[in-house]
């Protein structure tokens, strides 16, 4: 008798690239485009010093950031998606059409610097593809 295996949400995977994408956001807006991104937002260092961000943003951001992995890994066992290639081209694919178009278009209507929406969509685009690639390759089964 052949017994089919079933994939499941692996709730490991979904909590690396949370931890991943938090160490990626510091990267990317802490140290690669901290410069063009404060100037684009019109931040300096000495405004976030006086100011800093209380514990509401980073608890906001962690959830903001868990959700859309679980949403990624969910619908990974939907479609199936059974290596790390298939998941980064898919998370790729979805932040390209949903996210990074979004950020693109919106920021256009607001008149913000055309290079914030790349360095945002850019973002984007890098988050989802990692967290498809360590989801795809990192499967569980029931």
């Amino acid at each position: 008798m052949y017994i089919m295996k079933k994939l499941t949400i692996n709730h490991g995977a979904v909590w690396v690239s949370v931890v991943l994408l938090s160490v990626l956001g510091f990267v990317w807006y802490g140290v690669i485009f901290d410069k063009q991104w404060m100037a684009f937002v019109g931040l300096d260092l000495a405004t976030i010093e006086a100011n800093p961000p209380g514990a509401k943003i980073w608890i906001s951001n962690i959830i903001a950031t868990i959700i859309p992995v679980y949403t990624l890994a969910w619908l990974f066992v939907k479609l199936d998606i059974e290596s790390w290639m298939e998941g980064a081209k898919t998370g790729l694919i979805i932040a390209f059409s949903f996210v990074f178009l979004t950020i693109m278009i919106s920021n256009m209507f607001a008149q913000a610097p055309y290079g914030l929406s790349w360095i945002n969509g850019g973002n984007a685009l890098v988050s989802l593809t990692l967290t498809g690639a360590v989801l795809g390759a990192w499967r569980k089964y029931a």
